[in-house]
C-alpha cells in the first residue's frame, strides 16, 4: 500500500467513524427536528403576517367608508347652511321691502294729510276774504239791517257750500 492509498483508507475510515457519530448522536433528527421548528415558527409568522394584513384591511375599509360617511355629511351640512343663508337673505328682502313700503305708505299719508290741511287753510283763507269782502261791499250798498241779513244768508250758503 502506498501513501495515497493508506490516506483514503484513514479518510475513509474518519468519515464512517464521524457518520456513526452522527447518527448516533442524532443530529439528523436534531436537524430535522430545529428545521421543523424552524418552519412552523415561519409558517406562523406568515399566518400572524396574512391575519394582521387582512386586520389592516378591514380598518382601510372601515376608515374609508368613515371618510366617505363624514364627507357626505359635510356635503349635508354645507348643503343645509346654504339653503339656511338663501332663506335669511330672502327673508331680509322680504323685510327690507315690507318696510320700505310701509314707509312710503306713511309718507304718501302725511302728504296728503298735509295737501288736506292746506287746501283747508286756503279755503278758510279765501271764505274770510271772500266774508269779509260781500260784508264790505253790502255795506256799502245797503243799510244795517238789510246788510246783516244779507251777511247771515251769504254765511249759511257759504258754510253749506263747505259742508
Amino acid at each position: 500500500m502506498d501513501a495515497t492509498s493508506l490516506a483514503t483508507l484513514w479518510a475513509t475510515i474518519a468519515l464512517i467513524i464521524f457518520l456513526g457519530a452522527v447518527i448516533y448522536l442524532k443530529v439528523p433528527g436534531m436537524l430535522a427536528k430545529s428545521l421543523d421548528t424552524r418552519a412552523a415558527k415561519i409558517s406562523s409568522e406568515l399566518e400572524e403576517a396574512r391575519r394582521l394584513r387582512e386586520e389592516a384591511q378591514q380598518l382601510l375599509g372601515q376608515y374609508q367608508q368613515k371618510r366617505n360617511e363624514a364627507e357626505k355629511e359635510a356635503a349635508d351640512i354645507v348643503a343645509a347652511a346654504k339653503r339656511e343663508a338663501e332663506l335669511l337673505a330672502s327673508e331680509a328682502h322680504k323685510k327690507t321691502e315690507d318696510y320700505v313700503a310701509r314707509r312710503t305708505a306713511l309718507a304718501e299719508q302725511k302728504i296728503s294729510q298735509a295737501e288736506r290741511e292746506a287746501i283747508g287753510e286756503v279755503r278758510a283763507s279765501a271764505v274770510d276774504i271772500a266774508v269779509e269782502a260781500a260784508r264790505a261791499l253790502l255795506a256799502a250798498k245797503v243799510d244795517a239791517k238789510a246788510g246783516a241779513d244779507l251777511f247771515k244768508s251769504a254765511l249759511q250758503d257759504v258754510k253749506a257750500k263747505l259742508n
